[in-house]
């Protein structure tokens, strides 16, 4: 362990997989306690032991992460076991990519609440305990999908734009507190994401997309900045991007 975060709470949603599964291991490498949140009980415990293997402390929070209590007790519990919430990361997220006309009023909701409802859920939570603290770091695992739109993908792209525009807003907003906001902009990543919802597991095999490591490569580098520099936006493409 380096040491950088020593001391310092790491809250991450959706950590039972992807990025988030990936990410607990590299926040730990630098010291940090961590807070894990998920759906899957059998995975959590999983990730808890592999943390623990290695000399990190974490607890965890078996919920959904678009239901305000999960979000409540998650804040609680970070601060009822280690004394602080330093970090949070949102990172839970679905994608459904449809046209236009076979995306269901079901399916715009779902997606909205998972990615931008647990964002804002997670985000008013967490941000009074930095506040009292007057330090706090908020990155939100977000999608080039936010930064520029795509056929097929009208209503992913607009919970994606909506959760850039969010963390764009909370810098300006937080940063007069000590607490810096930051989003994550991702091409696509090798993970369970959208499978039998416009990926499957051969095509996304087959792909050069990103790998979780990559993207968790990234996150300890803006949860470690110096006091007097922030990371507002980070964009992250494959090597075998078109170029054209």
């Amino acid at each position: 362990m380096s040491g950088k975060l020593s001391g310092k709470t790491a809250l991450i949603t959706g950590a039972s997989a992807g990025i988030g599964l990936a990410s607990a291991p590299a926040l730990t490498g630098e010291g940090a306690n961590l807070v894990l949140i998920a759906r899957r009980q059998e995975r959590l415990a999983e990730l808890e032991s592999a943390v623990q293997t290695v000399g990190g402390k974490s607890v965890s929070v078996l919920g959904d992460a678009k239901e305000e209590d999960t979000a409540r007790r998650s804040v609680d519990l970070a601060v009822q076991t280690f004394g602080s919430l330093d970090i949070l990361i949102t990172n839970v997220g679905i994608g459904n990519y449809k046209n236009l006309v076979e995306t269901s009023a079901e399916d715009y909701d779902e997606m909205m609440d998972t990615n931008m409802r647990s964002t804002f859920l997670f985000t008013r939570y967490a941000v009074p305990v930095m506040i009292q603290q007057g330090s706090g770091t908020i990155l939100m695992i977000s999608s080039m999908a936010g930064v520029y739109g795509f056929g097929g993908e009208a209503v992913y792209c607009a919970t994606k734009f909506a959760q850039v525009g969010f963390a764009q807003a909370l810098d300006k907003e937080l940063r007069p507190h000590g607490i810096k906001v930051g989003a994550i902009c991702l091409g696509g990543v090798k993970t369970e994401f959208a499978l039998g919802k416009g990926r499957t597991e051969e095509s996304v095999a087959a792909s050069g997309m990103l790998v979780p490591e990559d993207v968790a490569g990234v996150v300890p580098m803006a949860c470690t900045q110096s006091p007097g520099s922030r990371i507002i936006e980070v964009q992250m493409r494959t090597m075998t991007e078109a170029l054209t």
